[in-house]
C-alpha cells in the first residue's frame, strides 16, 4: 500500500470519527456523548525504511513524514499533499480533544491577558544626554522611544504593533541607536523562518529604510560601526547558516565581504566593544572560539585575529582600562578566568580574575572606571565590580531563588551600573549600583495590572540523584501553601548546551498557581547552574543524567509532599523537549500528562543528517552517529522516538512550526505516531501545528499567553482525567 492510499484510507477514517465527534456540540447530539468519547486520532500510514550507517541499522517507519524543499521555504501550500493533509488531520485531532478544555483554556488566557505591565517595560538606559525606553501600550507588541534627559517630548524609533500589522508572523530583534545617535536599526522576521531583513530609521526624518531585505541572521548579527556610517551584518546561506559578515553604508549603497567562515561546526555573531573602539567578529563552537577584532581607526580595513581557534578552549574580548580583557575557560579555568590583553599585539599580561573552581563567571560589563562581572556560586548569581586598580566590591543581593541580568549597551562612561533582580513571584526590579561605592539606588519596579507578589512564595529546594547529586529545584507556590501531597504540579526543564533555567518572573506561571497548581523548574544537569562541570555532566554520554536528575525531581516532589503523586504534568520546550520526551519513556506512569513545546525528540535521525544547519555546530554536544559507533549506539539508548515502548504512555501534547529549520515538524509528528502505535492505554498524543511560525512564535505577547493557556488548560484536563 502506497503512502497516499494509506494517508487517504486514514484521512476518510478521520473526518467520518474525529470530526463527527469534534462537531458534536453543534449537531444537537446528546453533549455526554461528547464529553465521554474521545475522537480518534489520524492513522499515521507506517512505511517502513531501513536505515544503516557506522555498521548498524534502524527501520524509521516514519521518515516519510519529513519534508525539506529543494530550494526556497517551506509552506503549507509547497508541502506534498500526504504530508499536507495529514497535519491539517492532527490539527483538527488535537482542537478536537482540546475542546473539552476550551473553557479552562479560555479562563487562563483572560487572567493572563488582564495581568498587564502599569507603565513603561522597564525604566530606560542613558546615553549621550538621552533616555532609551520600552513600552507596551497596546499590552502585546513594544514600541520604543527615546527622551531627552528633562524634556516631555518622547521620539518614537519602533512601533511593532504598526510595523506587523498586515502580517500573519511579525518579530524584531537587534534594536539599536547608532553610535551618533541619528540612526535606528533592529532586523525583522515577517515570515517565520529566522531569516531577517534589516530596517534603518533616520530618526530626525522618520525615514524607515530597508537596508538589507533577506536572509540577514538578527540574533547578534547586526550592529553599528562605531564611526555610525556602516552596519556589519551576517548573512544566513540556503540551510539557513550564519556564515558571512557584510558591511554595508547605512544610508545605502553596496554590500561588502568582510568575512566568510567555511566550517559549518562554527557559528558567527557581532558586536561593538564597550568603548566604541572595535568591531567584534565572534566565532564559536561547543568547545572552540576566536575573535575578530576590526578597529574603529580603520572600519574598512580586514579584521584582525586574536587568538586562533582551539579545541577545549573559549575565549570573549571586551575593552577596559585602555586595553582589552579575554574572559577564558579551558581546561585549566573550566569555570571562566578574566585576563589582561595587550590592545595591539594580542598578548596575555596576567590574570585580572583568576580562575576560582566551582565559580563560573558568566558576563562582563565593562564601564570607564569600573568592569563588571556576574558569576554563579552555589547555584545564586551575584554581581562583582573590580576597580582599574584590581580592587573587588561584591554587591550584596538576599534571596533563595532569583534572576540576576546586566543589561548590554550600558553606557561605557556612566557612573553607576544597570541591574536588574527578578523571581519567579516577583516582577523585575532595576537597580542602579554606584561603581565607585557599591551603594544600590532601586530605579523602577514593575508593577503588574492585578498582581500582588505577596500572594506568593518562592523556595529553593535539592533533589538526590540517583549518584548522590543533589539537583536544584526552583518552587514557586501560594502563600502558606500546605505541602500536604494534594497539590497539581508543572514541572518545567531544559538542561542542554550549558544554558541554565533561571529563576525569572513570568505571569504565566503565577497565573496557573492561583488556581491551585506548583510550579517547578527542575535545574537539572546539562545546564551550568553549578558550573560547568554540571552541563559537562549532562553531555553526549553522560546525557542520562539530565533524565535521571528530571525524574528525581519528580520523585522529591512528590515525596516531601509538594507534589500530588498522581498530578505531575511535565513541560519542556526545544531541548528541553529532549528531557521530557526521554523521561516520559523512563516513567510514563510517574506523569499524568507531557507538554512538548517544538520538542527535539527524533535525535538519532536529525543528528545524522549532514545538511541539518545545526548538526555540526552540536555534534560536541551529542555526539555524531554518522562517524562514531559508539556515538549510535548511545544515542539509540536516549532518543525519545526511538525508545517509545509498550506501556500506558500519558496523555501527550506536542506543537511545531511548519518553517521550523532547528526542530523540524517531523520529529513531534513521528513521535506522536510511534506512542499510539505503542501504547497501551486510550490517552490521546496530539500534535498542534503553527502554519505560519518557526521554531518561535510571533512577538507578541498575544500569542504567548495564547500557547500557555493551552499547555495549561491542557495540563489542568490530565490531572482531572478529562482525556481518559
Amino acid at each position: 500500500m502506497t503512502p497516499r492510499t494509506s494517508f487517504d484510507t486514514a484521512r476518510r477514517r478521520f473526518l467520518t470519527q474525529a470530526g463527527a465527534a469534534a462537531l458534536l456540540g453543534v449537531t444537537g447530539l446528546p453533549a455526554r456523548a461528547a464529553e465521554f468519547r474521545l475522537p480518534r486520532p489520524p492513522v499515521t500510514p507506517r512505511v517502513p525504511l531501513v536505515r544503516s550507517q557506522v555498521g548498524r541499522s534502524r527501520t524509521d517507519s516514519y521518515a516519510w513524514l519529513k519534508y525539506v524543499p529543494p530550494e526556497g521555504q517551506r509552506s503549507l501550500e509547497t508541502l506534498p499533499a500526504p504530508i499536507r493533509e495529514h497535519l491539517v488531520a492532527e490539527n483538527a485531532y488535537a482542537k478536537a480533544v482540546l475542546a473539552r478544555v476550551a473553557t479552562e483554556e479560555r479562563a487562563f488566557f483572560d487572567a493572563m491577558q488582564t495581568r498587564t505591565p502599569l507603565g513603561a517595560a522597564e525604566p530606560g538606559l542613558t546615553r549621550d544626554g538621552w533616555v532609551y525606553a520600552t513600552a507596551y501600550p497596546d499590552g502585546s507588541h513594544p514600541v520604543y522611544s527615546r527622551r531627552r534627559i528633562g524634556g516631555s517630548a518622547d521620539e518614537t524609533l519602533l512601533d511593532e504593533a504598526a510595523r506587523a500589522k498586515g502580517h500573519a508572523y511579525y518579530r524584531t530583534t537587534g534594536q539599536q541607536v547608532s553610535p551618533d545617535g541619528r540612526f535606528y536599526a533592529w532586523a525583522e522576521d515577517i515570515g517565520g523562518n529566522d531569516r531577517h531583513r534589516i530596517c534603518v530609521r533616520e530618526i530626525t526624518t522618520g525615514e524607515v529604510r530597508v537596508v538589507v531585505d533577506t536572509d540577514a541572521y538578527g540574533y547578534g548579527g547586526v550592529v553599528f560601526s562605531p564611526s555610525s556610517r556602516y552596519l556589519f551584518w551576517i548573512w544566513r546561506d540556503a540551510r539557513n547558516r550564519p556564515t558571512r559578515v557584510y558591511r554595508i553604508p547605512v544610508t545605502g549603497g553596496a554590500r561588502v565581504l568582510v568575512y566568510e567562515e567555511a566550517d559549518p561546526a562554527i557559528f558567527l555573531q557581532i558586536e561593538r566593544t564597550a568603548a566604541d573602539g572595535f568591531v567584534a567578529i565572534n566565532l564559536s563552537g561547543p568547545d572552540t572560539s576566536e575573535v575578530r577584532l576590526i578597529p574603529a581607526t580603520a572600519e574598512e580595513a580586514a579584521p584582525s585575529l586574536v587568538w586562533p581557534r582551539a579545541k577545549g578552549r573559549r575565549y570573549a574580548i571586551e575593552e577596559w582600562n585602555g586595553g582589552l580583557v579575554a574572559l577564558i575557560d579551558d581546561a585549566e579555568a573550566p569555570d571562566g578566568r578574566i585576563a589582561r590583553v595587550d590592545r595591539t599585539g594580542f598578548a596575555e599580561h596576567g590574570d585580572l580574575v583568576p580562575h576560582r573552581p566551582g565559580i563560573q563567571i558568566l558576563q562582563m560589563v565593562s564601564f570607564r572606571n569600573s568592569l563588571a562581572r556576574v558569576e554563579r556560586r552555589d547555584v545564586l548569581p551575584r554581581l562583582v565590580l573590580t576597580a582599574p586598580s584590581g580592587g573587588e566590591r561584591e554587591v550584596a543581593i538576599a534571596g533563595e531563588a532569583y534572576a540576576l541580568t546586566v543589561p548590554a549597551g550600558q553606557d561605557h562612561g556612566a557612573a553607576t551600573c544597570r541591574a536588574m533582580i527578578e523571581t519567579p513571584a516577583e516582577p523585575p526590579t532595576w537597580l542602579d549600583v554606584d561603581l565607585a561605592s557599591g551603594r544600590i539606588t532601586v530605579v523602577a519596579r514593575q508593577r503588574i495590572a492585578g498582581f500582588d507578589p505577596a500572594r506568593f512564595e518562592v523556595r529553593r529546594l535539592f533533589a538526590p540523584a540517583d549518584d548522590g547529586e543533589q539537583v536544584p529545584i526552583t518552587l514557586l507556590t501560594r502563600k502558606g501553601a500546605r505541602a500536604d501531597g494534594s497539590a497539581p504540579l508543572l514541572l518545567y526543564g531544559y538542561g542542554a548546551y550549558g544554558v541554565s533555567s533561571e529563576a525569572v518572573f513570568d505571569i504565566a506561571p503565577t497565573v496557573l498557581v492561583e488556581r491551585g497548581w506548583t510550579y517547578a523548574i527542575a535545574h537539572v544537569r546539562g545546564g551550568s547552574e553549578k558550573g560547568r562541570r554540571w552541563f559537562l555532566d549532562g553531555r553526549l554520554h553522560r546525557k542520562h543524567n539530565s533524565f535521571g536528575d528530571f525524574v528525581a525531581c519528580a520523585r522529591h516532589l512528590v515525596a516531601t509532599g509538594n507534589a500530588a503523586r498522581d498530578k505531575l504534568v511535565s513541560y519542556g520546550l526545544s531541548a528541553g523537549g529532549l528531557l521530557v520526551g526521554a523521561s516520559m519513556n523512563a516513567a510514563p506512569e510517574l506523569w499524568a500528562g507531557v507538554i512538548g513545546s517544538v520538542p527535539f525528540v527524533d535525535m538519532l535521525n536529525t543528528m545524522s543528517d549532514a545538511d541539518h544547519p545545526l548538526v555540526p555546530l552540536f555534534r560536541p554536544d551529542w555526539g555524531d552517529p554518522l562517524s562514531s559507533a559508539e556515538d549510535y549506539d548511545y544515542m539509540a539508548t536516549i532518543s525519545p522516538y526511538e525508545n517509545v515502548k509498550r506501556a500506558p504512555y500519558p496523555p501527550l501534547l506536542t506543537t511545531a512550526g511548519l518553517k521550523d529549520d532547528r526542530v523540524g515538524y517531523w520529529e513531534p509528528a513521528k513521535l506522536v505516531a510511534e506512542v499510539r502505535a505503542q501504547s497501551t492505554s486510550a490517552s490521546p498524543a496530539m500534535l498542534l501545528t503553527d502554519m505560519t511560525a518557526g521554531h518561535q512564535g510571533s512577538g507578541g505577547r498575544d500569542d504567548q499567553n495564547r500557547k500557555m493557556a493551552r499547555f495549561y488548560a491542557f495540563a489542568q484536563g490530565c490531572v482531572e482525567g478529562r482525556f481518559a
